[in-house]
């Protein structure tokens, strides 16, 4: 077992070998999130062919949670080969750290400030222990977006328990910033003597479609990449397909 060396000893995550869609190294997922979870994500392949492989670790072992995920991610070939559709969550439950590692063929599916935002949707039912609730919420989303962007419908749903706090999703930094941008925007655009019916000139519509822009980014079902037909990989789990990592995603704690 890999987690079975010696202080001072590196881990060599690529021995770890997955045990289908849900890894369950830590032994921290009841069984029967982690049945539904299974059928989900078997669902999510045949329909997509995408692949989502949830793991969850004891320890990092004084590793960096990126280089982790992509060594198991690239070990195990998540995704199809040339497709690179795959994705991949990893909690490291002793270090209590988060990583979503993304297949370059979804980067555009789930780009980084959504993938974070994944992240930050499990934190309460991280914080209450609930494993299992945590990755419904992720695995639910993350099928959401990829079935969208495909113009497919995956049928069966992901029950929760746990849903965010407001603190756990707003992403502050962006909105100040977007606030402190469009008012100088505004004061920049007075100076410049620019009108506009009903105070939606060239000052104010400036602002205006960029505020409308960042708010629109929170909506993660409208995003999209084109229409692709459906795949159909048979039923339940047959092993990862040689895809590869790009280097995208989100780390995260909680």
């Amino acid at each position: 077992m890999a987690f079975a060396g010696s202080a001072g000893w590196a881990v060599d995550w690529k021995t770890l070998q997955p045990q289908g869609y849900v890894s369950d190294f830590a032994n921290v997922v009841d069984a029967s999130s982690r049945e539904r979870i299974e059928a989900y994500c078997s669902e999510v392949e045949r329909s997509t062919g995408a692949q989502i492989a949830l793991v969850t670790i004891p320890s990092l072992e004084g590793e960096p949670v990126e280089d982790v995920a992509s060594s198991i991610f690239r070990a195990w070939g998540v995704g199809r080969k040339a497709a690179n559709n795959g994705i991949l969550l990893l909690l490291a439950v002793g270090d209590r750290r988060s990583r979503l590692e993304v297949g370059s063929g979804l980067e555009s599916v789930i780009p980084g400030d959504m993938a974070g935002g994944i992240l930050r949707e499990m934190r309460p039912a991280l914080r209450k222990g609930d494993y299992g609730d945590a990755l419904m919420a992720a695995a639910g989303t993350i099928g959401g977006a990829i079935a969208g962007a495909k113009h497919v419908a995956i049928h069966s749903s992901l029950p929760r328990k746990a849903h965010p706090q407001p603190g756990d999703w707003i992403p502050w930094p962006v909105i100040i910033g977007g606030i402190l941008l469009a008012a100088w925007l505004m004061r920049a655009g007075g100076a410049r003597g620019y009108s506009g019916y009903s105070g939606w000139g060239a000052g104010g519509l400036l602002p205006g479609l960029f505020l409308g822009s960042l708010l629109a980014r929170g909506s993660w079902g409208s995003r999209g990449s084109g229409g692709f037909g459906g795949y159909d990989s048979g039923d339940g789990f047959g092993g990862f397909g040689g895809g590869d990592t790009g280097g995208g995603g989100a780390s995260s704690d909680w």
